[in-house]
């Protein structure tokens, strides 16, 4: 039996379309992480970027269990010493509710160059709209 090494050239895009509306955060969040690492695919291999590419919309109106409304706080720190900054959720939906998504499954990818790659896959809007129709994709959840 031999293993075979996919490149990421020899696999075909994929695109899939993500409601944040349809499931909590975390769960929507491990799925995309799963479909960024290529992991849902039998052609996986572990040092090439052979996964999908995401597309989540309604970032602003993303789904939380329990009380992470009230309590969730998003650390940011500036590099300075006492740089360290928090936000609330108020904040972060107001502002960037982009970023709510996008913290998510950045912090469920390998902390690596190869991770930072596969970030670049994933693209969040706050909104139902989004630019990329052309590539038509598909609907993952719900």
């Amino acid at each position: 039996m031999k293993t075979t090494h996919v490149r990421a050239t020899d696999v075909p895009e994929r695109w899939y379309l993500f409601d944040a509306t349809q499931e909590p955060i975390g769960r929507m969040a491990a799925r995309i992480a799963t479909m960024l690492q290529g992991k849902d695919q039998p052609t996986y291999t572990y040092s090439e970027n052979t996964g999908a590419h995401v597309v989540v919309i309604n970032a602003e109106r993303c789904v939380f269990t329990g009380k992470k409304n009230e309590q969730k706080i998003y650390p940011f720190y500036s590099g300075f010493p006492g740089g360290l900054k928090e936000r609330d959720m108020d904040y972060m939906r107001e502002r960037t509710p982009e970023m709510i998504v996008t913290l998510a499954v950045r912090r469920m990818l390998p902390k690596s160059r190869l991770g930072r790659d596969m970030l670049r896959n994933l693209k969040v809007y706050a909104g139902a709209e989004h630019p990329h129709t052309a590539q038509k994709p598909v609907a993952a959840n719900g």
